[in-house]
């Protein structure tokens, strides 16, 4: 279940046992969840060997817990697994800044995915549409008459959809079918669906089922987010005044990525720092939800474009939302497999792969946020290199204290901050 309080004071200056001491508690981790933590999330080689092909290793990436975050009026603890720093900071310190209005709100759809048949050489297409529409509930009952358990909790095949599309080689007869897969992601289910049906609507259409394979566009599957910040939230000194002027930068960077894309491809970048890294904590196919996350703004669009909105209301509000395509699962595939995967849904305490799903977007519009507020304020520097401090002074080769030395120096050096430099400083350090 999701923990009490998301706003845990000081979680920085812990060190990573007592962190995961204080998560494991909040949050009535097992002893499972807890070691598969503890021992660097790594998989067993018997495991991994079963996951993938020609396995030679594993390989690890921090996983952090953002805080502050209400959504829909639950606190959660929100686990990332990425390489890069100011990404969990930055995310947990733009939910604290939307706490006066009650945090985020989110709305998703069904778990709709769809499956995809693509028939080529039929001769009469208008008729064959008609063939396909007209046999449509018994193409449906017969995807859905398999044991499955999917199917049996209320999924299974919904609709039937059928398009025309142009191409230099000839009209395709595309043909869609909706499938609700419950608390899964749905792929397997959707591909099998696929092939089972495509020779029946071979026998109704007189062409040929080539590709049959789902969509990772998954448009009918979408997860809405938004969320409210005063001016006295975005400040930098508590001031209206000041966080009026911040919340108008945000808005002229915004437009920026709105009108051209060079800058909404960095942009989107951001957005995804943080929903990829939650959806990679949590076992999910980033792949798959970044491929539908970047085409979903073209098709809603008609060009390349922002991934969230930011507006101000009329009480001079940042009103920020943000609807993405988020096909998750909590059963089946990694999530279920990657013990470390299971351990940072418990964390999350999610029930349902919409709930899942309205996290990732909350955290990803956070994240968005954050880097926005940087950029127009005081640049995205100044934040990332301070917590980029400690990485490049470990890259130079320090050890132990000298760590924290150079960090603190360079943290403290307002030239150019270089990692020559940093080499530089360790070099007269040990020589005294």
């Amino acid at each position: 279940m999701p923990v009490d309080n998301s706003r845990i004071k000081g979680l920085y200056k812990l060190s990573v046992q007592e962190r995961r001491a204080l998560v494991a508690k909040a949050t009535q981790l097992s002893e499972e969840h807890v070691q598969a933590l503890a021992a660097h999330g790594e998989l067993d080689e018997t495991a991994a060997d079963r996951m993938i092909e020609n396995v030679i290793g594993t390989m690890s990436l921090p996983v952090g817990v953002a805080t502050n975050f209400v959504i829909d009026g639950k606190h959660y603890l929100v686990p990332f697994c990425l390489e890069e720093s100011s990404v969990v900071a930055a995310a947990s310190n733009m939910a604290k800044r939307c706490l006066g209005h009650g945090g985020f709100s989110t709305n998703n759809d069904h778990p709709i995915m769809i499956g995809q048949i693509q028939m080529l050489d039929v001769e009469n297409i208008e008729q064959a549409t008609t063939h396909i529409l007209d046999s449509k509930d018994e193409l449906m009952a017969f995807c859905n008459d398999i044991p499955s358990r999917m199917i049996a909790l209320g999924g299974g095949c919904k609709d039937i959809e059928v398009r025309q599309l142009p191409t230099p080689i000839g009209t395709m007869l595309i043909v869609h079918l909706l499938v609700d897969c419950r608390d899964a992601m749905g792929a397997n289910a959707v591909n099998t669906m696929a092939e089972r049906v495509a020779p029946r609507i071979e026998a109704l259409t007189g062409g040929r089922a080539h590709l049959r394979i789902l969509s990772n566009l998954a448009g009918h599957r979408l997860a809405r987010v938004s969320a409210v910040f005063t001016p006295e939230e975005m400040a930098s000194n508590g001031t209206k005044e000041d966080g009026e002027a911040v919340i108008e930068g945000i808005l002229q960077a915004h437009a920026f990525a709105v009108e051209d894309p060079y800058r909404a491809a960095t942009h989107n970048k951001g957005v995804m720092n943080a929903i990829s890294s939650v959806a990679l904590a949590c076992g999910q196919d980033w792949r798959a939800i970044e491929a539908g996350c970047h085409a979903w703004p073209t098709l809603s669009n008609g060009r390349y474009t922002s991934m969230s909105m930011w507006t101000k209301d009329g009480e001079g509000n940042l009103v920020g939302s943000m609807e993405l395509p988020m096909a998750v699962g909590i059963v089946g595939g990694a999530s279920k497999v990657h013990p470390a995967a299971r351990a940072n849904l418990a964390i999350l305490g999610v029930e349902t792969a919409q709930e899942l799903a309205g996290i990732i977007l909350c955290a990803g519009l956070a994240q968005n946020l954050g880097a926005l507020r940087a950029l127009s304020t005081k640049g995205i520097q100044a934040g990332h290199m301070k917590l980029h401090a400690k990485n490049m002074a470990v890259s130079a080769g320090a050890v132990g204290g000298e760590v924290d030395a150079l960090a603190a120096r360079l943290q403290a050096h307002e030239g150019h901050r270089t990692q020559s430099l940093v080499e530089t400083w360790l070099a007269e350090m040990r020589q005294g």
